[in-house]
């Protein structure tokens, strides 16, 4: 059993919304059990968390509900823990020899705040100068919800994404904001449904203002 003090930290690290690691902490064994043998043992404890709450397991409506959390956990909102589901990153050579920056905007992403698992929504902004390799549109969007995928901090997740996109660039010039609500904000605790939380990072040419001038400018213009 945790002591009162050991919670006191769970809720200072939970309002704060600490993380502990730059990388999604996972157990060893993570893996060890197949996606339908976690699905049965999710299902029977959110059936008890269910229950502890008083609910009617017997109705219709709920019967069917610690089925359903168990194929959303594993199948849906966290299935970017698992490797095997990251997307395979093919990159092109820049035949056409495009050196100037390429930027993605408003890029929907929903997320799971780590400390609550409650929802985060918002959107990403992604850009990038090549230096000899260019990635489909696509993969950009298919990053961003891989490691959404997973219980989060916006911290953690946006330097994921950097990270992921200098090595499959071989370039350090990459820049991403996001902008997302935290429902841990907004339904609970201080309850402030209006404010919304950015984040930024950035490397290579887009250290220089004057570069990341130019990226919030076509954002703007996205944004129109």
């Amino acid at each position: 059993m945790n002591t009162t003090i050991e919670k006191e930290i769970f809720d200072q690290i939970g309002d704060n919304h600490q993380m502990t690691s730059a990388e999604t902490p996972l157990r060893p064994d993570a893996f060890i059990k197949s996606d339908a043998q976690k699905m049965v043992s999710i299902e029977n404890h959110f059936r008890l968390i269910m229950e502890d709450l008083g609910l009617d397991l017997t109705d219709d409506s709920l019967n069917g509900t610690p089925h359903r959390v168990a194929k959303m956990f594993i199948q849906e909102i966290f299935s970017g823990l698992d490797p095997k589901n990251k997307p395979k990153m093919s990159v092109f050579e820049n035949a056409y020899h495009y050196d100037k920056m390429l930027v993605e905007a408003s890029i929907s992403f929903n997320s799971t705040c780590e400390h609550h698992f409650l929802p985060i929504i918002g959107h990403a902004h992604i850009g990038y100068v090549s230096s000899g390799k260019v990635i489909g549109l696509s993969k950009l969007n298919r990053i961003l919800d891989y490691y959404s995928r997973r219980p989060q901090v916006q911290e953690r997740l946006i330097m994921q994404i950097f990270n992921e996109l200098k090595t499959v660039l071989e370039t350090d010039s990459v820049m991403v904001v996001m902008e997302a609500k935290h429902l841990c904000v907004s339904s609970r605790g201080i309850q402030d449904e209006s404010s919304f939380t950015s984040t930024i990072q950035y490397g290579g040419i887009f250290n220089e203002k004057e570069n990341r001038n130019d990226f919030f400018n076509l954002i703007k213009q996205e944004k129109k």
